[in-house]
């Protein structure tokens, strides 16, 4: 699946399946790059106001887009919510785009940290759509965003935005529980 870091463009992550009983891992290759000087935002501290209302309206747009496909609509996992809402806060905090932290934490580590246990999951991020319909374009347009989106094997999702001025920052992460 393509990763990238240039801003303005939408950048996916997927893993495969794993077993229940086995660690997430940083990937090969994946190293931290650097220290932190600045902490992240309080996990777990929701969106409030356009931000809170943007997230639904990605839901729901998502959802619109399962139903064509045939796919179940996904449901929002509070869990799952903050973890996004953490990465989109973060990346905005610090000035980063990419799906694992500067010190090399990845999606995968990230859902488990927050007491997740999943079987599959995803993330889709943005950085500058202003709106909900923009960021749904680029990620609908974008076959690897897409793939995320239409996968009938994802159940849960929750999606972080961030409003700040260098951004919106957008993430998507989608789950299956165990």
């Amino acid at each position: 699946m393509p990763t990238g870091t240039s801003s303005g463009t939408p950048t996916v992550r997927k893993t495969q399946a794993r077993p229940a009983s086995s660690a997430p891992a940083i990937p090969a290759g994946r190293k931290p790059t650097g220290s932190v000087t600045h902490s992240a935002p309080v996990a777990g501290t929701p969106a409030t106001g356009t931000a809170a209302r943007f997230a639904q309206q990605i839901v729901d747009a998502v959802n619109a887009e399962r139903a064509k496909a045939g796919c179940k609509p996904l449901t929002v996992n509070a869990k799952l919510q903050a973890v996004a809402q953490e990465h989109s806060d973060d990346m905005a905090a610090r000035n980063y785009y990419e799906h694992d932290t500067p010190e090399g934490v990845d999606p995968g580590t990230r859902i488990t940290n927050a007491g997740y246990g999943w079987q599959n999951w995803g993330e889709n991020i943005y950085q500058s759509p202003k709106d909900p319909a923009t960021a749904m374009d680029g990620w609908m347009n974008s076959p690897a965003h897409r793939d995320n989106i239409l996968d009938c094997v994802f159940t849960q999702t929750g999606v972080g935005v961030n409003l700040s001025a260098n951004g919106p920052w957008w993430t998507e992460d989608f789950a299956r529980p165990q």
